[in-house]
């Protein structure tokens, strides 16, 4: 077997067809990445030796893989879990997105669905959720894109992936919903507020967001969320340590209430702050802030 490089990094790009893997692989050819498209996995051992045999000088590969390659779900995880065993630095980010936002994809680019050329799009992309479960279950890194532009994917992927520090940080991702539009696929964590006052019932208060200091006054000034806040605040200055030694890079915590527009958008506008101020890195999204 070729001499290892210790330098030399292998990510694999899967997830979703529709999830956006082609333009984060053009975000890992940025930061300097020999990125390689739909590699047939029996070839990832021949592939990995070319890459660290003395003199190639490659230190840092993407293999953009899925289901387009026919036999990708039969032979990827036998092999990466030899290339981890016999000591080759690997790991997987895996893509995947609602539902709702892939149906409106294929519609918009009018691409058929690779399990779906004879039958409804959304039969392909239940199928296809199922079949990779084992692969997303392997995944060290795992982000829904559902609400990711291009730009917020070229984010994640320089703050999680870039070799500019030593160490890298932990990116934490803020996520306010409505639990009446679904959970975020991606959340490690995930706090329901529902339980404290709802200014949707406030006529003055109900067009307003979660980001009006009225509503914030509404929202913070009661006795269950000076608790609440206090328990909060204590349980992650706890947690985040223990994710970064962990070596943990990528955190998404969630804030849910009813409808994604009040107090969750609060809550998660007081914990950017909060998290900022303990030197986090932070990144804030409203989901549903203006559905209502």
């Amino acid at each position: 077997m070729a001499e290892i490089q210790p330098s030399t990094q292998f990510l694999i790009i899967t997830g979703l067809s529709g999830s956006g893997k082609s333009g984060v692989t053009k975000c890992f050819e940025d930061l300097g990445y020999f990125c390689v498209d739909n590699l047939p996995a029996k070839l990832i051992p021949t592939f990995v030796q070319l890459c660290t045999k003395p003199g190639a000088e490659i230190r840092r590969v993407a293999l953009t893989m899925d289901i387009r390659e026919r036999d990708f779900l039969i032979d990827f995880p036998a092999v990466y879990h030899s290339m981890k065993n016999q000591g080759y630095d690997f790991s997987i980010l895996f893509l995947e997105t609602s539902d709702e936002v892939l149906l409106r994809r294929f519609s918009e680019t009018r691409r058929p669905h690779p399990l779906a050329f004879d039958r409804p799009v959304l039969q392909g992309i239940t199928e296809e959720r199922d079949r990779l479960q084992p692969i997303r279950e392997m995944a060290d890194i795992t982000i829904d894109t559902s609400s990711l532009n291009i730009h917020e994917l070229r984010e994640f992927v320089n703050k999680v992936y870039s070799t500019e520090a030593e160490a890298r940080p932990l990116v934490i991702s803020l996520i306010s919903f409505g639990f009446k539009y679904g959970i975020p696929f991606n959340s490690d964590i995930l706090f329901d507020v529902r339980f404290l006052p709802n200014p949707f019932f406030v006529l003055e208060l109900k067009s307003k967001t979660g980001l009006d200091n009225k509503v914030q006054e509404y929202v913070f000034g009661n006795q269950e969320w000076e608790e609440f806040r206090s328990k909060l605040s204590d349980l992650l200055l706890f947690l985040l340590p223990r994710f970064v030694r962990e070596g943990k890079t990528y955190l998404t915590l969630s804030i849910g209430c009813t409808g994604g527009k009040h107090r969750s958008v609060a809550i998660a506008d007081f914990l950017e702050r909060f998290l900022k101020e303990n030197g986090h890195v932070v990144r804030c999204k409203h989901r549903d802030i203006n559905k209502e």
